[in-house]
């Protein structure tokens, strides 16, 4: 499965983390759902190619 797929649903994991923080810190409800959301698209393709490797092999 390509590696950089992998990265890239992590980085989205990381960058949506900050988010959340970031929006807790300062209060804003706005930032911490965008975070929780991009979070959730990073879990949804991290899974994604899980799934595929399972087939693959």
């Amino acid at each position: 499965m390509s590696g950089e797929q992998k990265a890239e649903a992590k980085v989205e994991q990381g960058k949506g983390k900050l988010k959340e923080t970031a929006g807790r810190l300062t209060g804003n409800e706005r930032l911490t759902a965008e975070g929780r959301a991009e979070q959730a698209t990073g879990d949804a393709r991290q899974a994604k190619e899980k799934i595929k490797d399972t087939f693959k092999h």
